[in-house]
């Protein structure tokens, strides 16, 4: 699989896709842009982000926000209360265990079930 080339399937922003399974974890896809993820964390899971193209800016409650670029990688700890964003379009891909809601217990307009991040 090449992610770049999977990525250019993916049409809606904040909308991760799933594209593969190892052990009890999915590997996701997804595009960034604009500011609609809300403050979320997940209470017993951690979530990997790496950035296949483009900028994000990562926001974790209680510390100072950075920029993840193409090529960076961020694992989000269980019950961290955290946010993403981008100002151009980004695409990124996740690794989440299998049990991980999209946006933790909090239900917004993007928040997605799984059926709807099948790919």
């Amino acid at each position: 699989m090449n992610l770049k080339e999977t990525l250019q399937d993916v049409t809606e922003y904040f909308s991760p896709k799933i594209v593969g399974e190892v052990n009890n974890e999915y590997i996701k896809v997804a595009k960034i842009k604009g500011d609609k993820v809300p403050w979320h964390n997940h209470e017993n899971e951690d979530e990997l982000f790496y950035i296949v193209e483009g900028s994000l800016l990562m926001e974790i409650e209680g510390q100072d926000a950075f920029i993840m670029n193409k090529g960076d990688l961020f694992v989000v700890k269980k019950g961290v209360n955290h946010r993403v964003s981008s100002e151009e379009e980004c695409a990124i891909m996740l690794i989440e265990s299998k049990t991980t809601k999209h946006t933790g217990d909090v239900d917004s307009e993007i928040t997605k079930t799984l059926d709807q991040q099948s790919y």
